[in-house]
């Protein structure tokens, strides 16, 4: 389907913590707020969230502060050319392991809610892997 966007969060190891299938109109900041919603009682040690120039916002920065207690950290590119910038290379790096499963290739699903299983699922299986592989 065309017009969704993914939205992840994840931990520094780049195990999913909250994910989402949004329609690609929505902006990142207004995405940030569902994905981040009713997470600070299952997350408790989360004390800052690291994000690209796309969700910087003087409202979301507050929202997470007054609602999770969060601190938001803006990672700026300052090149065009690619470089490691800062730690949301992590979620880059998890978008391509969850690449690597087929059904995770392309978007082909037709629900929202589908969509964002597999994405799960994939995720575990990708946890099942790195655990077992120790």
């Amino acid at each position: 389907m065309k017009g969704r966007k993914r939205q992840i969060l994840v931990d520094t190891e780049g195990f999913l913590v909250s994910c989402r299938v949004e329609p690609a109109g929505m902006s990142d900041r207004r995405a940030a707020r569902s994905l981040t919603a009713g997470l600070s009682p299952l997350w408790p040690k989360i004390h800052t969230v690291i994000a690209d120039a796309g969700y910087e916002s003087k409202s979301l920065n507050q929202d997470l502060r007054d609602r999770n207690g969060w601190r938001l950290v803006i990672v700026k590119r300052t090149e065009q050319a690619f470089r490691i910038a800062g730690l949301n290379w992590i979620v880059e790096r998890s978008f391509a392991w969850l690449g690597r499963h087929r059904r995770m290739s392309k978007d082909y699903e037709y629900r929202v809610q589908t969509a964002e299983a597999f994405i799960t699922i994939a995720a575990c299986a990708q946890m099942i892997q790195r655990i077992a592989s120790k």
